[in-house]
């Protein structure tokens, strides 16, 4: 008796083979790999992005300028120099590059990046540059410019950048704001740790975050225009007297903390304010704040009055939740 079940007059069973497609490759990201060369790498030609951040390159791959779709390069902490970066400026096929990053290299000059005609993002913070020069052959298109920790002392060949959003200048060697007028679309600038002594936004009015954190700035004067404003930060510096910030109604974070304020002046209109930072200053007392700041009692938030002379006063925790009923944070204390 035959026990199998199948017999010589049925038809094999047809194994069906799914042919799986490839899926193509659109992000190479080889953070962290202490790559001194990318010989044993393959790259597919059909990346957009390619990461090769936290490495020890000093040369770049010739594979790289035959990527057609390459829209983001990251290069950021490596080991180029001006001549490893130089192929850049004459490999073609990656011309539509969008992002590129050179953050943390041992660059000394911006390097030209005029064959990029459609980049929206260029960092070259973290490295020896002393100059802007070379910013002129950058795209119009650009967006984002970060050119921070550098030797940077003047400000200089940005005036074509008419949509710029983002820029980064802290940690430079700048003692005056200028040559910013053309740049009417810009929302942040940030220009902590430098050496500037005067405030000075050539008639910039959209932008919505300006950082001016350890300059030498002694006044408040200039910002009076900047409607726009949401958050402004100007810790660490020699300001005496808060002043033109009655019109900044849409400011919703003021850093004025290690200055030498010794009052708490023209803020009392403004109705948006969530975080003030008034720590590190000469503020005697608590007299007085609930007038100070009546247009946002309601809407603070978060208050640092450590360091100054009012934080010893009787009662001061007790004090602050009576005048603003919603603070959920004073000084380093957050409040359940």
């Amino acid at each position: 008796m035959d026990n199998n079940p199948s017999n010589g007059d049925e038809e094999p069973m047809e194994v069906e083979e799914e042919e799986e497609e490839e899926e193509e490759v659109r992000c190479l990201d080889l953070t962290s790999y202490q790559l001194h060369d990318l010989g044993e790498v393959e790259i597919p030609e059909s990346i957009e992005e390619l990461d090769l951040t936290a490495n020890r390159l000093s040369k770049l791959d010739p594979r790289i300028a035959l990527l057609s779709h390459l829209k983001k390069l990251s290069l950021r902490q490596n080991l180029y120099d001006d001549e490893g970066i130089e192929p850049l400026s004459r490999w073609d096929t990656i011309s539509g590059l969008h992002e590129l990053v050179l953050r943390d290299n041992k660059l000394t000059k911006i390097p030209d990046v005029s064959i990029f005609k459609s980049l929206l993002v260029f960092d070259v913070s973290f490295n020896e540059i002393s100059s802007l020069k070379g910013l002129s052959k950058v795209s119009s298109t650009l967006k984002e410019l970060y050119v921070s920790k550098n030797e940077v002392a003047k400000m200089e060949e940005l005036e074509h950048l008419h949509a710029l959003e983002i820029l980064e200048l802290g940690s430079n060697k700048l003692r005056t704001m200028e040559n910013l007028a053309n740049l009417t679309n810009l929302h942040e600038l940030w220009l902590g740790r430098n050496r500037i002594k005067t405030v000075n936004l050539c008639g910039l009015k959209s932008i919505r975050k300006l950082s001016l954190q350890s300059n030498r700035l002694t006044s408040m004067a200039g910002f009076e225009e900047c409607i726009a404003l949401e958050e402004l930060y100007l810790s660490h510096n020699g300001i005496q007297k808060m002043e033109g910030l009655s019109t900044l109604q849409n400011l919703r974070i003021l850093d004025v903390s290690s200055n030498k304020l010794t009052a708490i002046n023209d803020i009392d209109k403004l109705t948006k304010l969530v975080d003030l930072w008034l720590n590190d200053n000469q503020i005697a007392s608590l007299e007085g704040l609930e007038a100070a700041v009546a247009g946002s009692r309601e809407s603070l938030t978060t208050i640092y009055l450590e360091h100054n002379p009012c934080a010893s006063s009787p009662n001061y925790t007790s004090t602050l939740k009576q005048i603003f009923p919603n603070i959920q944070q004073i000084d380093s204390d957050i409040l359940m």
